[in-house]
């Protein structure tokens, strides 16, 4: 689906409308999910594609620069064999011979600056092109490490991601909160307590208490006291 709509759309006008799509059904890119990496992934397909066919076009660049090259050469070898051909010619005597092949290197000389020039600029363009390609494959290479590493990342992601919300599931901080809520509400309740407790007692009717159990205290230990220092009767015999 995503190719037919690149061939309809073109590839730039495409990828946005995949990515509108995308985002309609509730998967942006910005939230940097697996959405985000299978987009990069996409891209990243894309972009392969792109210098795959980048090195096809820069191929068949450079053929047709060596066929250039290859036919200005062939030029200038004929141009050397016309040149000997109207000496050897003029060595003989051959003057319409010589006036041949010296008509020919006219025209061959006339020609080859043409060529020269068609094979400089093919050269100059064949370098500029093969340096493209190469940034471009350089590029492409660091894309890779990034995909691998954006992959690593969203891992990572997903399981911090599935922790949260393990954590959430099980309330541990809500409740761990309501542990400790509970703990000081438990020890306010004591204190209150204990307040009520020393505040809701008499000082004087302590006090009082306190002195009645001495008395009786006292004496019931004089009491014990008396009954060590008497002697016991004697039995009439």
């Amino acid at each position: 689906m995503k190719k037919a709509v690149y061939w309809l759309m073109g590839e730039k006008a495409g990828r946005v409308a995949v990515g509108t799509w995308n985002w309609l059904w509730g998967m942006p890119v910005e939230t940097g999910g697996k959405v985000a990496v299978e987009v990069a992934e996409q891209s990243l397909r894309s972009m392969q594609e792109s210098v795959q066919k980048l090195a096809h076009a820069v191929s068949t660049q450079v053929a047709a620069y060596e066929r250039a090259k290859q036919k200005y050469e062939a030029k200038t070898q004929e141009l050397q064999n016309f040149e000997r051909q109207a000496a050897i010619a003029q060595q003989n005597g051959n003057e319409e011979g010589a006036r041949l092949a010296m008509t020919k290197v006219l025209q061959i000389e006339q020609l080859l600056p043409q060529l020269e020039e068609q094979v400089k600029q093919a050269e100059q363009f064949v370098n500029a092109s093969k340096d493209k390609l190469n940034r471009e494959r350089m590029k492409l290479e660091q894309y890779k490490t990034d995909m691998q590493n954006m992959k690593d990342i969203s891992e990572i992601n997903e399981a911090l991601s599935a922790m949260a919300k393990v954590n959430s599931d099980l309330s541990i901080d809500s409740a761990r909160a309501q542990f400790e809520q509970a703990k000081s509400a438990v020890d306010r309740r004591n204190l209150r307590t204990k307040a009520y407790a020393e505040l809701s007692e008499n000082p004087a009717e302590k006090l009082s208490a306190d002195l009645e159990t001495m008395a009786i205290d006292d004496a019931v230990s004089q009491r014990l006291q008396m009954l060590n220092n008497s002697s016991p009767k004697e039995l009439p015999e």
